[in-house]
């Protein structure tokens, strides 16, 4: 189906007159407030929940950062040494809510813009929020997040099925399942680490359904980060990166192909250009290594009042947790704009701005493995320095 692509927008050269808009306060959005702050430009941040770092507040209790400290921090404040190296989601929430007022960020909390579209004068954008609010900013940044919507796959029998079943989103603690038996479906990162918390929390059982076994990277090795490794290598040819990760892998990480988890038979970066980063052992290959973490067999569906596994195996646990991943659910907000993949996600991010949709900005929809508050601090600038000189004002 052909796409309807708006006439082209042209930037107001008098960004005074109407300011960017940033949609969404996480820290992707504060980063590039921040940025075009720092260079004279007025930006006013559009936040639907009443706080910022809402989707940081939301996560589940014992995460940490998988990126160290100083590489994780926004530009233009330190996150704090007592934080630690591996920085808690507390912690994190704590940064963000300090950055917001270190650099004295104009923030408008409790808006969701519903849609953006070229304004009717041909300069800038219109934005329809909440309140029937509409908003004319001279450029947009979207900054949503990476883990907008939470993603449940539709498994036939699922409507049917009366254990709990529940998104990794919703998940907290480990308290309430102490003593059940549990399935986590899916081994990204979310759902290694709520298997770990689930055996540490007490849980009778703790079985994880795997589809495409992943690349396991030891967080530190012997004081080296796996996010060094990472930033060394994010411009190097892919296949260079993944010959070279095989051999580093094996060395790092013990084969597990006797308790189910075989070792990839793609490359690292090539199965991280597909949008898999690999998982960060915070207790994970101890945990199966042990016994106390079963892999499975992915879920088919549920039938019966079991769970159903590719293997053709069923399964009765107590509780279903699905870290099943996220949408970024943009078509609302932009779909119509010819700006997204066939996969939702921007066509461009950072500083590089559409052509049918020039001042339209993304950032926070990529998951680099170099860390993602890296890039998003180094998004930041690019957008400012990009904003800047399309008003004429760069500085």
């Amino acid at each position: 189906m052909a796409v309807s692509r708006p006439s082209p927008v042209h930037l107001s050269a008098t960004p005074a007159d109407r300011p960017v808009y940033v949609v969404g306060a996480g820290p992707g959005g504060l980063a590039a407030a921040h940025a075009l702050r720092a260079r004279g430009i007025r930006a006013v941040v559009l936040e639907k929940a009443d706080r910022p770092g809402a989707s940081w507040r939301n996560h589940y209790d014992r995460l940490r950062l998988h990126t160290t400290r100083r590489l994780s921090a926004l530009p233009g404040l330190a996150m704090p040494r007592k934080f630690g190296r591996w920085v808690a989601r507390d912690d994190v929430v704590r940064y963000l809510e300090k950055y917001a007022e270190h650099h004295e960020l104009e923030i408008v909390t409790g808006v969701e813009v519903h849609r953006v579209e070229p304004a009717g004068d041909g300069t800038g954008w219109l934005l329809h929020a909440s309140g029937g609010r509409e908003l004319t900013g001279s450029a947009v940044v979207v900054a949503t997040g990476y883990n907008h919507t939470p993603h449940l796959p539709d498994w036939p029998g699922r409507e049917d099925y009366e254990g709990q079943l529940l998104h990794a989103g919703d998940y907290r603690n480990a308290e309430p399942y102490a003593g059940r038996d549990v399935l986590v479906v899916g081994i990204g990162n979310t759902g290694a680490e709520i298997a770990v918390d689930l055996v540490e929390g007490g849980a009778a059982r703790v079985r994880l359904a795997v589809r495409t076994a992943p690349h396991i990277l030891r967080r530190s090795t012997l004081g080296w980060a796996a996010q060094y490794t990472g930033v060394l290598v994010r411009r190097l040819p892919v296949g260079l990166v993944d010959r070279l990760a095989g051999p580093v892998g094996r060395l790092s990480t013990p084969d597990l192909s006797a308790h189910g988890l075989p070792r990839p038979d793609t490359g690292l970066y090539s199965r991280v250009k597909e949008g898999s980063i690999p998982v960060q052992d915070v207790g994970l290959v101890d945990a199966v290594r042990r016994g106390k973490v079963e892999i499975v067999a992915a879920v088919e569906a549920f039938e019966d009042g079991k769970v159903v596994h590719a293997d053709g195996s069923r399964t009765s646990p107590d509780a279903v947790i699905a870290a099943t991943g996220y949408v970024r659910a943009l078509e609302g907000l932009v779909g119509h704009l010819g700006v997204l993949d066939d996969r939702g996600k921007p066509v461009v991010h950072g500083g590089r701005t559409p052509a049918e949709a020039p001042g339209l900005y993304f950032t926070g929809f990529t998951n680099p493995i170099s860390g993602m508050f890296r890039e998003l601090a180094i998004d930041a600038g690019k957008i400012a320095h990009a904003v800047a000189k399309g008003f004429g004002t760069q500085r």
